[in-house]
């Protein structure tokens, strides 16, 4: 696999379009970092990285999806930006707002993982890692 970052993305996505409870993913730091940004802005339940185990090895994250009442996916759209063939840096003054801010931009900077809102007011850039809306 040469995108963790987008298989993580793509079983998110899958997972929500098939009206899974959960999805089961293997575990790194930048995707435990996403999930929790996911959280906080309400597009996922919650997350657990479960240790590794006999039959497992390796950390996983059970990440626990949200519905609406009449069943529809809280995330109704998720896209990799920035991919290992190609990069995409910004400045503060440049982070995209999706959906005219309605959506999400997860942004990797110095400072580590953050939105886009926070890393603008902030005032630093850095690697455009998806958009979630």
């Amino acid at each position: 696999m040469t995108d963790p970052v987008a298989d993580f993305l793509t079983r998110l996505r899958n997972g929500a379009k098939a009206q899974h409870h959960d999805v089961s993913i293997p575990s790194s730091k930048l995707k435990r970092e996403v999930a929790r940004i996911l959280k906080e802005q309400g597009y996922i339940e919650g997350y657990e990285v479960v240790p590794a185990s006999a039959e497992r090895p390796g950390e996983t994250i059970t990440v626990t999806l949200k519905y609406t009442k009449d069943r529809r996916p809280v995330i109704s759209g998720i896209q990799r930006v920035s991919r290992p063939g190609q990069r995409h840096y910004v400045d503060h003054a440049h982070i995209p707002k999706i959906q005219g801010g309605m959506g999400t931009a997860i942004i990797s900077t110095s400072r580590g993982v953050m939105t886009g809102h926070e890393a603008r007011q902030l005032g630093i850039g850095g690697e455009v890692v998806a958009k979630v809306w």
